[in-house]
């Protein structure tokens, strides 16, 4: 990754020191597993939780005379992803050898690109939640091949290696040194494991470490020259990689103030301490002797094909979020949360089809999110349905329940399942509408409080209290806007 001179510092940004300002840049290769049941070079499953070396071909092994051929699949993975990240598609593209030895290596190289990936420059707009909308330049994003895995706990004396990742399809998507905090870093993987998800490119998922980051930090004083980088190899999860460039960025500054010099390296996050340590000394291209690779002709695709995977392209989450702006008249704020999953996206549109959009967004976002993280699941293992929360919506908007009673059956059907329609009319959950049927819970309360009925005739925002008092007694039943009006003409007010 290339870090030259770029914008002047965003203040807002800038890391206090000792001895001054200084500005953090930040730079990430995020490596990302092609969404394939086949390997890259190899009809192997990619399947995950198989037995150690089950999945392992002989391509995958490396037996000699073993060749590669290209998983046509993977190849239209990473061109759907260059166009959802506006990025230029390359339509020759060379594979190359990168030369470096590891014990989980069986060929002793990796098959990658380098010179010309398969999708050139893109961009990202990450939207920060003080307002601010931070563009992020896609250097590149190549394909290449896993390495397998070694096992360090199985025995006391040796490491075993496990094949079953070696040969899948992986996609380095390298920014540009665009970043300038940890907050940015974390926003700019969200958003990027978004549009995956979105694509189906790649699940995102950071815990089967199918998406994780390879963070570049430098420091600098704003204006001057990029400082030396250190790389933060594999950080697989997003809040890691928020910790690893604070930690970071904070000890290169104070490493400088020291008197001491930053040395270009690899360094390795451990979460439980919250720290970096150094890992050996960080490699150069040349380093790695890349080549052509022999077994493999440069790749070469018809116009037609980018522009037919164009045409299917999903309706991608920046697009969505406007859409959501513009036809629901949902706040920005709201339209971002909904749009992060695309699960959640539909789920809220089957839901506010014909309905109050506001309403369904905030019980999408508050009642319904809220439940699902207590519970740690996610919206597409909700007991409750877009058709059942939209049920609840119904009986609110027909004043058949108050908002309170909507809890109450929101926990109901979350528990218990069934229609909402049918568990009111069973349990007699309906609002009461008739004033007579509460006239004398409103006449009883208001004769118990004759201070408060003198204080709420001289200021008549105190008639709230009246309503809860009374929502209260009757169980929540009570239409408020019923009880609002009776204790207005009662009062005086």
């Amino acid at each position: 990754m290339t870090f030259a001179m770029s914008e002047p510092a965003r203040k807002s940004k800038l890391l206090k020191g000792a001895t001054g300002d200084w500005e953090v840049v930040i730079g990430l290769e995020v490596h990302a597993q092609v969404t394939s049941e086949a390997k890259l070079f190899s009809g192997a499953s990619t399947a995950f939780g198989g037995e150690p070396n089950s999945q392992v071909s002989l391509v995958d092994a490396a037996m000699p005379g073993m060749l590669p051929v290209i998983n046509e699949e993977c190849i239209r993975q990473a061109v759907r992803t260059g166009l959802g990240l506006n990025a230029k598609i390359n339509l020759r593209s060379v594979f190359d050898r990168k030369n470096y030895f590891y014990p989980d290596l069986p060929q002793g190289y990796q098959i990658s690109q380098y010179k010309s990936p398969i999708v050139g420059e893109g961009e990202i707009a990450i939207d920060m939640p003080d307002g601010e909308t931070v563009k992020v330049g896609i250097e590149r994003v190549h394909l290449e091949q896993d390495a397998g895995k070694l096992l360090h706990d199985q025995q006391p004396n040796m490491s075993l290696v496990d094949l079953n990742r070696s040969g899948v399809a992986l996609m380095e998507i390298v920014s540009k040194p665009d970043l300038r905090s940890a907050d940015e870093a974390k926003a700019y993987v969200s958003k990027l494991r978004t549009i995956l998800r979105y694509l189906g490119t790649c699940d995102g998922d950071m815990e089967k470490g199918n998406l994780r980051a390879d963070v570049n930090v430098s420091v600098r004083r704003p204006g001057d020259p990029f400082g030396t980088r250190c790389e933060i190899k594999n950080v697989n999860s997003i809040r890691f990689i928020g910790q690893a460039v604070e930690y970071e960025a904070r000890r290169q500054v104070d490493l400088i103030e020291d008197g001491g010099t930053v040395e270009q390296e690899t360094r390795l996050f451990d979460p439980n301490k919250g720290e970096t340590r150094p890992m050996r000394s960080k490699e150069e291209a040349h380093d790695y002797r890349y080549f052509p690779d022999p077994d493999l002709l440069p790749l070469e695709m018809p116009q037609a094909l980018v522009d037919d995977l164009k045409a299917h392209l999903p309706e991608l989450p920046d697009q969505k979020k406007a859409r959501f702006i513009r036809d629901y008249a949902l706040t920005a704020y709201d339209a971002n949360v909904l749009t992060a999953e695309r699960a959640a996206a539909d789920y809220f549109e089957d839901m506010a089809r014909g309905r109050d959009a506001k309403a369904a967004a905030n019980w999408v976002t508050n009642e319904l999110a809220g439940r699902l993280n207590k519970e740690g699941k996610d919206i597409l293992a909700s007991p409750i349905s877009s058709s059942q929360l939209g049920a609840i919506l119904d009986l609110i908007a027909a004043g058949t329940i108050s908002g309170k009673i909507a809890k109450d059956l929101f926990e109901i059907v979350w528990s218990e399942g069934g229609d909402p329609r049918q568990i009111v009319k069973d349990r007699g959950m309906e609002q009461v509408t008739d004033l007579s049927a509460i006239e004398k819970v409103v006449d009883d309360i208001v004769a118990a409080n004759p201070d408060k009925v003198e204080q709420a005739k001289n200021n008549p925002k105190l008639a709230g209290w009246f309503v809860g008092q009374v929502m209260k007694a009757s169980g929540g039943k009570a239409n408020p806007q019923a009880v609002s009006d009776l204790l207005k003409r009662k009062l005086g007010l």
